[in-house]
């Protein structure tokens, strides 16, 4: 899981790469919830994003926007960590120039950062968006929403109510082109205590379905802080 530092739009950025093995493996960035609200790239949802991707053979990224850990710069309300969120995708391109295809995957902020970021890029083929805060940000620039994707949230979130969420899921299953899976969690707040599991779960259903591949079991990742023994793990489990 090496440590990466990458150029961005206001100064370096920190983030964790996990390379892919095979040249042409599917690429991904994973993105973190609100900076000024604690959020980090160790977020264990994104952590757990993260992990999902890696198991599958993706190429991955998750990295700390502008002004977080050791990333330059300052918040910037969205606009910057949008460009941030650019140039981590611009990075991850270049060190795998072959890729077959794209997923872009948010938590909270991170949601609503990366929904914008796909607009922007066509080569994103799918999205995986957790609590998008619908009512908190402006989610109408989804006019039409360009990917298929899976937004999954909580019917305890407190922060975002679930009938925000509903009526977003609602404005983008009458776009055409497009297939928007909805998934609620019982019990689950905006922060996924106590449902991570199940989260993952759900996440990774959705994934492979995409992906057209059996479903991979959910396996407990390590913890954020597992350094190399991660990499050796999933090394043992694509051979």
């Amino acid at each position: 899981m090496p440590e990466v530092i990458f150029n961005g739009p206001a100064g370096r950025l920190e983030g964790r790469f996990h390379p892919a093995k095979k040249r042409n493996a599917p690429i991904a960035l994973v993105l973190h919830p609100h900076p000024q609200f604690g959020g980090t790239m160790n977020n264990q949802v994104v952590y757990q994003l993260y992990y999902m991707f890696a198991q599958r053979g993706f190429a991955v990224l998750r990295f700390n926007f502008r002004g977080v850990g050791r990333s330059q710069g300052s918040f910037d309300h969205g606009q910057g960590e949008l460009s941030d969120a650019a140039a981590a995708l611009d990075w991850v391109q270049t060190v795998h120039p072959d890729a077959r295809g794209c997923w872009i995957a948010g938590f909270s902020f991170g949601a609503w950062i990366g929904m914008q970021l796909l607009m922007r890029r066509p080569e994103v083929e799918g999205f995986i968006s957790v609590a998008p805060p619908a009512n908190l940000f402006d989610f109408s620039f989804l006019a039409p929403c360009p990917s298929s994707g899976l937004l999954i949230h909580g019917d305890n979130d407190k922060v975002v109510p679930q009938k925000d969420v509903q009526n977003l899921v609602d404005k983008l299953k009458t776009q055409k082109g497009i297939v928007i899976d909805h998934e609620t969690i019982p019990g689950a707040n905006h922060f996924f205590e106590n449902s991570v599991e199940e989260l993952m779960l759900r996440c990774g259903t959705y994934l492979d379905k995409r992906l057209g591949v059996d479903a991979l079991p959910v396996l407990p990742p390590p913890p954020a802080d597992a350094g190399e023994e991660f990499a050796e793990d999933l090394d043992e489990d694509e051979e």
